[in-house]
């Protein structure tokens, strides 16, 4: 049994949850999202409250049942408050900044490092070691905040690259003599 789908996901006020076909959508202060329910599962909007149940006992509906819940709690938080991510930047010369529609990243390289921002996404530098990547689809924000560490993950040596802000990086012992 799901411990995660059998509980309801509160509607913040302010949001407006609709199933039609298939389909939820939820609408609130930051945009609208969309996700399209699968055929193993049943989305119910009982008053500031949704639902998430599974067709039948099958194994695959009992594991859709909890991620479906987890998916449309993301979406209703994603269109009330978003979410966010803080990366710092750390090395000699390392830093960043947004110049009209791209990021542009000094990550030691024989060029800058150009980052298009995509769309439903907010960049902001408020110090140039310091990146907030914030939007209200969970999973959008993760990959770019991935797709901007993959260009210098910290090493474990001195800690030099680009980190999430609560990461702990493992260092390593440098050479002895």
């Amino acid at each position: 049994m799901s411990r995660v789908g059998k509980y309801p996901v509160e509607v913040p006020s302010g949001v407006q949850v609709a199933i039609v076909n298939g389909l939820l959508t939820a609408t609130g202060k930051l945009g609208k999202l969309e996700l399209k329910l699968t055929d193993k599962v049943d989305a119910k909007v009982e008053g500031n409250k949704v639902s998430v149940a599974p067709r039948g006992n099958s194994t695959p509906a009992r594991q859709m049942w909890g991620t479906t819940r987890a998916l449309v709690a993301c979406l209703v938080k994603g269109v009330s408050e978003g979410y966010s991510k803080t990366m710092e930047i750390t090395g000699t010369g390392f830093r960043a900044a947004v110049t009209g529609p791209n990021l542009v990243i000094n990550l030691g390289f024989s060029h800058d490092v150009i980052y298009p921002i995509p769309a439903g996404i907010t960049i902001f530098c408020e110090k140039p070691t310091l990146i907030k990547v914030s939007g209200m689809d969970k999973r959008q924000v993760g990959q770019v905040a991935s797709e901007i560490r993959a260009w210098r993950p910290p090493e474990p040596y001195k800690g030099k690259g680009v980190k999430y802000e609560n990461e702990q990086i493992l260092r390593k012992e440098g050479k002895k003599k």
